[in-house]
């Protein structure tokens, strides 16, 4: 059975740069143009399709005006414990 990259933190933290993005009125395309991507990087990260390293945090919590700080506690709280990778 092929292992899925999607979690409860991916979720998580895709849910929320979708909410603050709408929050500030950009669409995906808007938001991918600011931070130099495509506007399905942003839409796989949205729907919890994609793993971002730690820079892409900094970049992506910069462009929708949030500590990054906040964004990982977001992942953070929904992460279960024992969470394998």
């Amino acid at each position: 059975m092929p292992k899925s990259i999607r979690s409860e933190g991916l979720l998580a933290l895709g849910q929320a740069i979708s909410k603050i993005r709408e929050a500030e009125g950009m669409s995906q395309r808007e938001f991918a143009a600011k931070i130099g991507y495509r506007q399905s990087f942003i839409s796989k990260i949205e729907l919890g399709l994609r793993r971002i390293d730690v820079v892409e945090l900094v970049v992506l919590s910069r462009a929708v005006g949030v500590p990054a700080s906040e964004l990982l506690s977001l992942v953070e709280e929904a992460t279960p414990e024992g969470q394998k990778i």
